[in-house]
């Protein structure tokens, strides 16, 4: 995706920054750089002292901001990572538009699996999912704010290369995220094994039929 790290997510027509509701007070604008300086904490402490580890008071002392200040933006410390971890995909992962949909899918991909081979976003990861299986309410943000955050950037590609007439009739568009995101969450939770260099060009050609580059 082309946003910047600085907008943030954006969820019913806000940006992050300027949501209301239970994460923050409706109409407040957070400070871009306590923000950023927050989710930084975040990522670095969790690799530090793992998720159980993890405390608001921590972030709140690691980022050099008051902890009423975390708590009043962001409901659970679980939820101040899933804002890291969006960032981060939305600063490093482009939706090209390169005038073809293998091209356009490589570019996706290549991104997604440079930044999926850090071991402390491979570690985030897990973190999430593991949370989102036992917090139904996290689950429904996570699902959301990343999931189908990732689902939509990938969409936005073969959506084009279906406008384009270059789209492949099989696999089924539906299949298409189904594909690539269960070869990452399989990877990255079952098996443990890393998101290898050539893993996008074995997807492009299982994608398109032809091996990249076209």
């Amino acid at each position: 995706m082309g946003q910047r790290i600085g907008p943030g997510r954006v969820r019913d027509g806000q940006r992050a920054g300027e949501r209301g509701g239970s994460a923050g007070t409706p109409g407040r604008k957070r400070s871009d750089e306590s923000r950023r300086a927050i989710l930084a904490a975040a990522m670095e402490l969790v690799g530090e002292v793992g998720f159980g580890g993890l405390t608001i008071e921590g972030i709140a002392a690691r980022s050099g901001t008051g902890k009423q200040t975390v708590y009043r933006w962001w409901p659970s410390k679980a939820d101040v990572l899933l804002e890291a971890l969006a960032a981060q995909a939305d600063l490093h992962i482009p939706i090209p538009d390169e005038g073809s949909y293998a091209a356009d899918v490589h570019g996706f991909l290549t991104a997604t699996f440079a930044l999926g081979r850090d071991e402390r976003v491979a570690r985030v990861l897990r973190v999430l999912m593991a949370q989102a299986q036992i917090d139904a309410a996290f689950g429904e943000r996570f699902r959301a704010e990343f999931l189908r955050r990732r689902r939509d950037a990938l969409a936005v590609i073969v959506d084009r290369a279906r406008e384009r007439g270059d789209l492949p009739a099989s696999p089924p568009p539906d299949l298409i995220p189904d594909i690539v995101f269960g070869v990452i969450w399989y990877r990255v939770l079952a098996a443990y094994r890393p998101l290898a260099d050539g893993l996008p060009d074995g997807l492009i050609a299982t994608l398109t039929g032809v091996p990249f580059p076209a």
